[in-house]
């Protein structure tokens, strides 16, 4: 008999997501960001959603735009983190793609290139990951000059610390930005991520780059992607295995952690840190149990999870378990496990099956 353990998709609040990213910023394009398979999700069904509503879908790797134009995807597709050796350019040109440029080294090979390709520069404004330096911004975009094969259409940078309304490095490296663009304002600029769309001024940029709102999960620091007007997309699910009751004293898990203080009524879900659930969620972390919320109790196992029962006495083997979606929030189970939403959904291991519902 199968395992019940699995990631429910809704296509439908994915879509209504997207088009509270366009509320927010309306006078800019996007670039839905659609890299890690979707953040999870499945990214085949999540591009063909996000292909009809769109101006261009972003992905991290070669490898992943690639299963997009294997899958019928025809959206112009970024590619963020640009080719990494001279090989790479003859797939960008194939299967049609925007590289992000960020170093002279990734010009090897592009003269060999026997069409046009769009490609973006990425500036260092105070991330300091990649990123070609402000000073150096000209020259680079001259040297692509001389590179029959390349044309540059914008400027592109990422924010450090827009998930704090507070920081004031967001205001520094918008401004950075904006001086860099005086010196090229023939060149389109993208800097907006999923938190700048909840800024106060909204994003201003010619192009932005909605992410982990497309998911449901929150950008910003203290609160929620429900009490932003995002909807959850991915409600991960599973089942009670087994129930038993414990005695004053008797412990659950690994290492004994958690001790019963008082005779209870336990559930076992199949469910563990093998299929992404955090094995560091602390016992408390919320768990809903035929819709009515428990906590877990013990330690995450590989394959297992053991929840209190108190709040739901009639829980019997074969109750239905959410994990996260609807009744427990995603940033809740993050912030229990004291990591983002990000990670968790990037985090659903393949052996849980992605059932896809809604209008494709």
């Amino acid at each position: 008999m199968p395992r019940h353990t699995r990631a429910r998709i809704d296509l439908d609040a994915l879509r209504s997501n997207f088009r509270r990213a366009r509320e927010l910023a309306p006078h800019s394009a996007s670039m839905a960001v659609v890299k890690a398979d979707g953040y999870g999700h499945g990214l085949e069904p999540v591009a063909r959603v996000l292909a009809g509503e769109t101006d261009c879908l972003t992905v991290a790797t070669i490898g992943e735009a690639k299963r997009l134009r294997d899958g019928g995807i025809e959206s112009a597709i970024v590619l963020l983190e640009g080719v990494h050796e001279a090989a790479d350019w003859s797939a960008v040109s194939e299967l049609g793609l925007h590289p992000v440029l960020h170093s002279p080294h990734q010009l090897a090979g592009s003269e060999a290139l026997d069409a046009e390709v769009p490609v973006w520069i990425k500036c260092n404004t105070g991330m300091n990951r990649l990123g070609v330096e402000p000073r150096d911004v000209a020259a680079f975009r001259q040297r692509l000059a001389f590179r029959p094969g390349l044309r540059v259409v914008g400027l592109l940078s990422h924010y450090a610390c827009a998930d704090d309304l507070r920081d004031p490095m967001t205001r520094r490296q918008k401004e950075c930005l904006q001086r860099i663009r005086r010196d090229h304002p023939d060149l389109q600029v993208s800097l907006a991520n999923s938190a700048a769309h909840f800024h106060d001024p909204a994003p201003d940029c010619d192009w932005t780059r909605p992410g982990i709102m497309l998911y449901g999960g929150t950008p910003l620091i203290g609160t929620t992607g429900p009490a932003l007007g995002l909807k959850p997309v991915m409600s991960l699910e599973s089942r009670i295995i087994a129930v038993r009751d414990l005695g004053a004293g008797e412990s659950v898990g690994y290492g004994a952690t958690w001790v019963a203080e008082a005779p209870c009524r336990m559930g076992i879900v199949e469910i563990g840190y093998g299929d992404g659930y955090p094995r560091h969620a602390p016992s408390g972390t919320p768990v809903a149990v035929a819709g009515q919320r428990c906590k877990l109790i013990g330690r995450v196992s590989m394959d297992m999870i053991a929840v209190d029962l108190s709040q739901c006495p009639g829980a019997e083997v074969g109750a239905p378990v959410e994990l996260w979606g609807h009744h427990v929030g995603i940033d809740e189970v993050a912030g229990m496990a004291g990591t983002i939403s990000y990670e968790l959904l990037t985090g659903v291991s393949p052996r849980v099956p992605r059932v896809h519902e809604g209008d494709r």
